[in-house]
């Protein structure tokens, strides 16, 4: 029969640490747990006081529409869509036939005026010396007149003497001539004296006459005098407008140095209207919403295709009113993108000046007495701090979302 007395070797289990660890297992969970609520907490309650974020934001940039500065056609077309392109790089090129021929035009222009302006220029100095040496001579003329005038006066005065004595001579022998003759018809006289009498009446009268002919000469002299201080007075005069001919001469000096500037511009103008048929990026960008093509007809302004400019982009962030209260220009801001899953660094540039909804196409309109407050939007303009070096492959495009986290105390 088989002993069923249990030995002294078995012992009963020990409930008190089965009940013990359980007890503190749990209670390590609870720690834990507290922990993590209160980092969370903690976490909470630094990003709601000194972070202010949002989901509302995308990358924004220059979109430069390219277009021609003269009207063309097209010849050449470099460029493909999505292409990247470096600043000065060509997109396409219009005829330039056109514009060489005016560059030729504008140039024999420029070459003629300055011929003009240089046969000009010569004519200055010379018209100083011949005006000066022509004031000289007029006055000299004017001199030698007056002087013709006095002895032609004096000439006259002595004709008019001569014409006063053969005047007397004359009555003297027509007297004597009366007296003779009925003497020598009763021949108290002899012939020869009465022949005598009438030689010296005779003498006497063309001795007058030539007296009168030499007053008339005299006359004549003096009117030819005259005539001429005149004419010498009217030579001077014109000389002594030898400044205002300078001056004249002078203008129209500066008038031919003005055409050629005048030429000299529109000769730049047409050079530069020749350097317009290369249409050149101004920027590095890619290439998008390409419609120019070979052989077609462009003119001034003519929107050929759009440039994203890679350069300059910055973040435009729509803000509740709500986070605006600490905001202000020049706090940090990190800034996650989705498409690369990276952080940027940023500054707060500009806070807009009105809400989304009043910048919209159509405001609100909130007069019917229906109102329902609604928190609004502001849009915050964020810039890169250095995009360089963060975004040297150029990965950012604009329009992509981003979160940006700004600092605001």
């Amino acid at each position: 029969m088989a002993d069923t007395t249990p030995t002294a070797t078995q012992s009963e289990p020990d409930e008190s640490t089965e009940i013990t660890q359980p007890q503190s297992r749990r209670r390590g969970i609870v720690v834990v747990v507290v922990a993590v609520l209160l980092v969370v907490a903690a976490g909470l309650w630094w990003r709601s006081t000194f972070v202010e974020d949002t989901d509302d934001a995308q990358i924004n940039g220059h979109l430069i529409q390219i277009s021609p500065r003269i009207a063309g056609q097209v010849t050449k077309v470099f460029v493909d869509e999505n292409q990247m392109v470096k600043a000065g790089d060509e997109i396409a090129e219009l005829d330039p036939r056109d514009f060489q021929v005016a560059v030729e035009n504008a140039q024999a222009a420029l070459a003629s005026a300055e011929a003009n302006a240089a046969a000009v220029q010569v004519n200055v100095p010379l018209t100083t010396v011949n005006t000066g040496a022509n004031l000289h001579s007029a006055t000299a003329d004017v001199t030698g007149a007056q002087a013709a005038i006095s002895q032609a006066e004096q000439q006259m005065d002595a004709a008019r003497a001569r014409v006063a004595q053969a005047q007397a001579n004359d009555t003297k022998a027509q007297s004597d001539l009366a007296r003779y003759k009925p003497l020598v018809e009763k021949d108290v006289i002899s012939k020869q004296q009465f022949d005598a009498a009438v030689a010296a009446a005779d003498a006497a009268r063309a001795a007058l006459a030539d007296a009168k002919a030499s007053q008339q000469a005299a006359a004549d002299g003096v009117r030819v005098a005259l005539e001429r201080e005149k004419q010498s007075q009217a030579q001077l005069k014109y000389a002594q407008t030898g400044p205002q001919q300078v001056a004249a001469q002078s203008a129209r000096a500066r008038q031919a140095m003005a055409q050629v500037q005048q030429a000299k511009a529109q000769l730049d103008q047409a050079k530069l209207n020749l350097s317009y048929t290369k249409i050149v990026a101004p920027t590095d960008g890619i290439i998008t919403r390409k419609s120019v093509e070979i052989r077609q007809n462009v003119s001034v302004g003519q929107n050929l295709l759009t440039l994203v400019s890679l350069e300059g982009l910055w973040v435009t962030a729509n803000f509740k009113e709500t986070q605006l209260r600490h905001m202000a220009a020049g706090q940090p801001v990190s800034i996650y993108v989705d498409a690369t899953g990276k952080d940027y660094k940023g500054t707060v540039t500009q806070i807009g000046g009105a809400t989304g909804s009043m910048l919209s196409l159509f405001p609100p309109e909130n007069a019917t007495g229906n109102y329902v407050k609604v928190v609004q939007r502001v849009p915050v303009r964020i810039d890169f701090a250095d995009l360089k070096d963060e975004d040297s492959r150029h990965l950012l495009r604009p329009g992509l979302s981003v979160e940006p986290k700004v600092r605001v105390k």
